[in-house]
């Protein structure tokens, strides 16, 4: 069987190469456990020379300038799916390309897959007919999301974020006792909060001296911040140079490598600059104050085109769609352009790290938030059993069981 996967984006990546390695297992298993028959070749941009670094170009204006490039991808892609002919084509995100790659593969005869519903609840709902007509079906993350769409042809098969987090030891034994609703019951010196301004940086120069003049007002005594890699790390300590140091300790805010995911689970209360790693803090139940702040144009033109939601926050927009009976107060607070200011940071951040009942609350509301992202079968077990279409197979076996040859 041939597949191929194309993912333009690291997140993309992530989640190609776990559904690779579940249809591997699957192709070495033998029938009786699941197992498929015959061996799976895998194709992706890679493959045909096109880099992730090159593909995962955001904005209208960088796109633009490089028009020729992607023109050359589209192009290459479209020859390599005519001439290679895949069993299934499944794209992974990345939608400006690689929904028009799907659609051209539909119109060959070849199935097409693909994974992350595009943000048509934003945005642009007109874009949900010319979808339907490129895909064969669309695998969400969001349990609102498949009621956009004609019945049957979206289904929501779970945020992979969620195994990610089942797969931290202490993450499940956590959730079972209750802990995650409560605070860490540590001292004043020992609060501890997490800072996550952002893997770019141009992101972080502009949120993480907010995030220190504000923490300084507080006086808590440790923060932790993870840098994404070593650019990020780099301005980070960059920053932390030349800013006032905001406590008298030396380990007052210390830098690691990575580990957010952690850090999350483990502190009192955090800071997110908006993006996915808000929905990791609210899987985590740490009381989070959401924060962003772009050019003036940009914020105006974006608040005209999203039109769809009020948040930013997938946990807020996910209690939006499914629990507004919770409260119009989002679970997690959000301070955006000029409400993203030292003051009102400080002031939501001292409720969390001196009330233990308003922390407790904030950690049981995000429990509630993200409650229904959670499913009994993993997201990537699904996805993987939709690529190779095991389910349309068994439901069109079951359609013509016992029929005669005619009616087959």
């Amino acid at each position: 069987m041939k597949i191929m996967l194309l993912a333009g984006e690291e997140s993309g990546l992530i989640y190609a190469d776990a559904i690779r390695k579940r249809l591997e297992g699957l192709s070495a298993a033998t029938p009786e456990k699941g197992g498929v028959a015959g061996p799976l070749e895998f194709r992706t941009y890679a493959d045909y020379g096109f880099k992730t670094a090159d593909l995962a170009v955001i904005g209208f204006l960088p796109v633009l300038m490089r028009l020729r490039y992607f023109l050359n991808v589209r192009r290459t892609m479209k020859k390599a799916i005519e001439e290679w002919r895949p069993d299934v084509l499944c794209t992974i995100d990345y939608p400006g390309m690689n929904l028009a790659l799907a659609a051209h593969a539909k119109k060959l005869g070849i199935r097409t897959v693909h994974i992350v519903c595009p943000q048509v609840w934003a945005w642009r709902s007109g874009r949900i007919p010319r979808i339907e007509r490129s895909l064969d079906s669309l695998l969400c993350f969001l349990p609102f999301e498949p009621a956009l769409f004609t019945p049957g042809f979206a289904q929501f098969v779970g945020h992979p974020l969620v195994e990610l987090y089942r797969g931290i030891p202490a993450y499940e034994s956590l959730r079972r006792e209750g802990r995650l609703c409560s605070p860490r019951h540590r001292g004043e010196e020992q609060r501890l909060v997490a800072l996550l301004p952002g893997s770019r940086i141009g992101e972080i120069e502009e949120m993480l001296p907010t995030m220190l003049a504000a923490l300084r007002r507080v006086r808590v005594a440790r923060a932790v911040i993870p840098a994404a890699n070593a650019q990020a790390r780099a301005a980070i300590e960059r920053i932390l140079a030349t800013e006032t140091k905001p406590w008298s300790q030396p380990d007052a805010v210390r830098v690691q490598d990575g580990g957010a995911r952690k850090l999350l689970l483990a502190a009192d209360a955090a800071i997110v600059a908006s993006g996915t790693a808000t929905l990791e803090a609210a899987l985590a139940a740490c009381p989070t104050i959401l924060v962003y702040r772009v050019n003036p144009f940009v914020a105006w033109i974006a608040r005209h085109v999203i039109t769809g939601v009020k948040h930013l926050g997938l946990a807020n927009i996910i209690h939006d769609f499914t629990s507004p009976e919770l409260g119009e107060e989002p679970p997690m607070p959000e301070l955006l352009q000029k409400d993203f200011n030292a003051h009102d940071l400080a002031e939501r951040m001292r409720t969390w790290l001196l009330d233990e009942k308003a922390n407790k609350r904030a950690r049981k509301r995000l429990v509630e938030a993200v409650a229904p992202l959670m499913t009994d079968v993993g997201a990537v077990e699904r996805m993987a059993d939709e690529v190779l279409g095991r389910r349309a197979r068994e439901a069109r076996q079951q359609e013509f069981k016992g029929a005669t040859i005619d009616e087959w």
